[in-house]
């Protein structure tokens, strides 16, 4: 195994191929090309019901996003309820079922974000501007409509097919410094007050998840950072109240489409994480931390260990949570017919959930659009159980396979940025124990290796010190040895 690179490598060709080999499709077809750039590409107004674009409709997104699926917009009620309007793209008003460009979304099922090269699910010309809601452009979208009481309750909530218009295409970091005071800069006042309108209301909506169970996760994430092919190192991602306005209402537009559905007894698709089969782990996780967790899942007990896990020690708490994380396994789509009932999603501590925010990356998304429709035309479902079961297991499927592609090329990345460091040691937190091997996530580097010799004994979320013996960044192996 080679230790070096002498030659340019090429991380493109490189994703490239490791999406084929994860059966992706990474070009579009010459017909979804002619489709997608014919004149009859771009969206009529035909039954759209409310002209909403006189609202300072806003989106928050990264700094490079073109692909806007969600606006949002917010008002005070005289009762001191906030009213909340979510904006998702029409894609659907411009992918019909029956096109070439439908049936190569289908196939890919998600958009596919490697750091380099992105390989989205739709061909620009829509992802980025027909179905994307570009600042100052007339755009079809589904509203989403609910009011937010002051303890954080959903208590109302609509639907409905319209014309908005974004105002102001904002960025995360803009937002948070916006936020907290820090920027140089101001808003409007206008848009300074919608969006600390927003921020309460995201608020409220993340304390009643928070005290029914949801999971406080995450706090940092890495992104390869490649620039003109090469790679120059990882684009660090923490969490911000900007962030949290734009999760808590995709998390709360994503219930109330799921209960929309439901009370007009259609089908749905839903997004369900399962109770842990690993919840022995997590308890012996808790209990190294001096916590005893109930003897069965309990995602209310496990919340309140989290909370206070980060209070006490907010450095080490992304270790602690990656290791809680990789304890609760994936999500999956399932299909719940009316009356059904079926496992909800543990880590979100809700049972209505659904995935309808993002219908330019998410083929899933784009179908709960459809669903959504035929409901508001009264019109009846245009899937039947068995084809909306087929589109649960390929998007559970295709979905894995893009975490496969994007985590093989952060560790194709990792492994760039690691040769020159064969030798060194460094503090890791076990990620993984399977017979296919055991592997450990470097703290000081946003790096996930093998560990090959040493490994007998580790378990998930365990610390240890481990030496850097090898990298192949063509294969995307680190391998690693527990250190002496």
């Amino acid at each position: 195994m080679s230790n070096s690179n002498p030659l340019p490598f090429d991380f493109n060709r490189k994703a490239r191929e490791e999406m084929v080999h994860e059966g992706f499709q990474p070009d579009f077809p010459a017909q979804v090309t002619q489709e997608v750039n014919s004149d009859k590409a771009a969206p009529t107004q035909n039954g759209v019901r409310r002209d909403l674009r006189n609202l300072l409709w806003s989106s928050i997104d990264n700094n490079q996003s073109r692909d806007l699926d969600q606006v949002e917009w917010a008002e005070r009620l005289p009762n001191g309820n906030i009213r909340v309007l979510v904006g998702i793209a029409d894609v659907d008003a411009v992918v019909t079922a029956n096109s070439a460009t439908n049936a190569h979304a289908r196939a890919n099922a998600t958009s596919v974000y490697t750091g380099g090269p992105v390989f989205p699910m739709l061909p620009e010309r829509l992802s980025t501007d027909l179905t994307s809601l570009s600042q100052d452009a007339d755009r079809r979208a589904i509203v989403m409509e609910f009011v937010v009481s002051a303890d954080g309750d959903v208590v109302c909530a609509d639907h409905c097919a319209a014309l908005l218009r974004n105002k102001a295409k904002l960025n995360y970091d803009q937002v948070a410094a916006w936020l907290a005071g820090a920027s140089s800069s101001a808003p409007p006042a206008d848009l300074r007050d919608q969006l600390f309108l927003q921020q309460e209301a995201s608020q409220r909506l993340k304390r009643f998840r928070t005290e029914r169970g949801a999971l406080t996760l995450g706090g940092v994430e890495s992104v390869p950072l490649v620039v003109n092919n090469s790679v120059h190192g990882f684009d660090i991602v923490r969490g911000s109240p900007a962030r949290d306005i734009i999760e808590s209402f995709m998390i709360a537009a994503n219930v109330a489409m799921a209960q929309f559905l439901r009370a007009h007894n259609f089908l749905c698709l839903r997004r369900i994480v399962r109770t842990p089969k690993r919840w022995d782990r997590i308890q012996a996780i808790a209990a190294a931390a001096g916590t005893k967790l109930p003897d069965a899942p309990d995602a209310k007990a496990l919340s309140e260990f989290l909370l206070a896990r980060k209070q006490a020690d907010p450095d080490r708490f992304p270790e602690l949570s990656l290791a809680v994380l990789k304890s609760l396994g994936p999500g999956e789509y399932v299909v719940e017919h009316p009356g059904g009932e079926h496992e909800g999603h543990f880590g979100l501590a809700v049972q209505d959930y659904t995935h309808s925010t993002a219908p330019n990356r998410r083929y899933a998304d784009l179908v709960m659009q459809r669903l959504l429709k035929a409901a508001l035309d009264k019109v009846p479902c245009p899937f039947s159980e068995a084809e909306l079961s087929e589109v649960a297991a390929h998007c559970t499927e295709r979905e894995s396979a893009a975490r496969h592609v994007e985590r093989f090329m952060k560790k194709v990345a990792a492994a760039i940025m690691l040769g020159p460091q064969i030798g060194k040691t460094f503090d890791a937190i076990v990620t993984g124990v399977s017979p296919k091997g055991t592997y450990a996530r470097l703290l000081s580097v946003p790096a996930e290796g093998r560990v090959v010799h040493g490994e007998k004994g580790l378990d998930v979320g365990q610390k240890t010190r481990v030496q850097l013996i090898s990298v192949d960044p063509q294969r995307g192996f680190i391998d690693l040895t527990v250190a002496a």
